[in-house]
């Protein structure tokens, strides 16, 4: 990096570690104007955990035509996409619907990354089948895709918007009965199986958005270890950095309780809640098994223990996100994604460009980190010893840089490219990135520090080169 660069992210990373702290107690850049709840509080004063039944052990995805015989299914509906398709882990899933006499149609076309067409291409091809279950054999676009075939066919009168999260969408509460769906992850890093998130491009925004709610998490998540021996390095390294930012971003988002409006109906507390008491233990325990796993899952394909290791800490990961939430990471991430030009990342065989979400997500980190970590100090040098740093004598006010060095080690040592210019981004491209962060309430309210537009500006600027 040249010498004037580099003292120029430092400087962006000085102001934003010491610029005025605004109490998130009392002001909010997205927070929605305060509503009383039964209880007469503004911000909430509860908490609620939703999770999948979750089955784990190499080869149970053999047992999905016994529990879809067991629910009395009839007509199901097998998503995955054109690659896994020709891979084992569809083989197996099909065999066993075929050895338990469930009539079943395979959908084939996800799109990895999905939008909106190909979420609506897949919803109407779910209300031509009439099926009475779904079996999403993938990663997390295919099971967030069929969470949304099954959600509209069972609200066929509802517009596309309505469920969609707000501003974009209406974010209305889902309140009609959904069809089973098992869920059967083949990669280590979205916690799909476990959350009602299903997340896609829309594309006449060019920004990411979704639909988050209780209601569309699968009935079952069935995790199978000996699926992750079929995933290229690079598909691991980007999945378990998806991993490593549901932990770090759940264990530092906005406590619960600070959390505003309280809902005055249980039906529209939302999905991702901020950190509470359960979702931590889940964060924490997905961080040290990051920090003790994937490296070694990266490097060795044939290392069963790490990857078996990496996709139960997606799941726990996913628990504990999928009730807390995600922030700053994840909601940056999205215009990441969606505005990307040329860049194909490696190992990943698809036809357009593509940064996958993992990447696009762990590339801002260092530079959130340092900024979030004046409200919860504590816990980013918690999390930072756990990734592997001396704090011993590490002083508190030090502990967004401490995490923030500790992070672009780790991404230094997994080869992670060199920041959003690496992707394909410039300095020009900072006000179309910000624009792109702006609609993701659904996540940045819960950031643990409110964010201005310039506040995200040099957030952007600091995340253009990591080393």
């Amino acid at each position: 990096m040249a010498a004037a660069a580099q003292t120029r992210v430092a400087h962006l990373l000085r102001q934003l570690q010491r610029a005025a702290c605004q109490c998130p107690t009392h002001s909010h850049t997205y927070s929605q104007a305060p509503g009383l709840s039964p209880s007469g509080k503004t911000t909430d004063y509860a908490f609620e955990m939703a999770v999948s039944n979750i089955r784990y052990g190499p080869g149970v995805t053999k047992e999905v035509g016994m529990d879809l015989k067991n629910m009395g299914a009839k007509n199901v509906c097998l998503m995955t996409d054109k690659n896994l398709a020709q891979l084992p882990p569809v083989q197996v899933a099909m065999d066993s619907l075929v050895k338990n006499g469930i009539p079943f149609t395979v959908y084939d076309n996800v799109r990895v990354e999905p939008t909106d067409a190909s979420f609506m291409e897949a919803i109407e091809f779910a209300r031509k089948g009439a099926f009475d279950a779904y079996v999403a054999v993938g990663g997390g676009s295919t099971m967030d895709t069929c969470k949304a075939a099954n959600l509209y066919t069972s609200s066929p009168h509802s517009d596309f918007l309505d469920y969609v999260s707000a501003p974009i969408g209406k974010g209305k509460p889902v309140s009609v009965p959904l069809k089973p769906l098992i869920a059967v992850p083949t990669t280590t890093g979205t916690g799909s199986e476990t959350t009602g998130a299903a997340i896609f491009d829309y594309e006449r925004l060019k920004v990411k958005t979704g639909i988050a709610s209780r209601a569309i998490k699968p009935t079952l998540g069935l995790i199978d270890p000996l699926h992750t021996l079929h995933m290229p390095a690079r598909v691991v390294a980007n999945s378990g950095f998806d991993v490593l930012c549901h932990a770090l971003e759940s264990y530092t988002a906005l406590p619960y309780h600070l959390r505003s409006p309280c809902p005055s109906n249980p039906i529209t507390r939302p999905a991702y809640q901020g950190s509470n008491p359960i979702s931590d233990i889940w964060a924490v325990h997905a961080l040290r098994i990051v920090a003790k796993y994937l490296k070694r899952a990266v490097r060795n394909p044939d290392d069963l223990e790490a990857r078996s290791h990496m996709h139960l800490a997606s799941a726990f990961a996913g628990i504990g996100f999928g009730n807390a939430g995600v922030h700053l990471c994840h909601g940056m991430s999205y215009p990441i994604s969606g505005l990307v030009k040329t860049y194909k990342a490696k190992d990943y065989n698809v036809d357009h460009p593509l940064v996958p979400h993992g990447l696009s997500v762990v590339l801002t980190s260092p530079a959130v980190f340092t900024f979030t970590a004046q409200m919860f100090p504590e816990r980013h040098l918690e999390t930072a010893e756990i990734l592997g740093a001396d704090t011993r004598s590490a002083r508190i006010q030090d502990a967004g840089p401490v995490l923030a060095d500790t992070l672009r080690k780790f991404l230094f040592d997994l080869d992670v490219d060199d920041g959003l210019a690496a992707v394909g981004y410039s300095k020009a491209d900072i006000p179309a990135l910000v624009k792109g962060t702006l609609p993701q309430e659904r996540v940045t309210k819960l950031s643990p520090r409110p964010q201005s537009e310039e506040d995200l500006a040099a957030l952007f600027e600091a995340s253009m080169k990591l080393y």
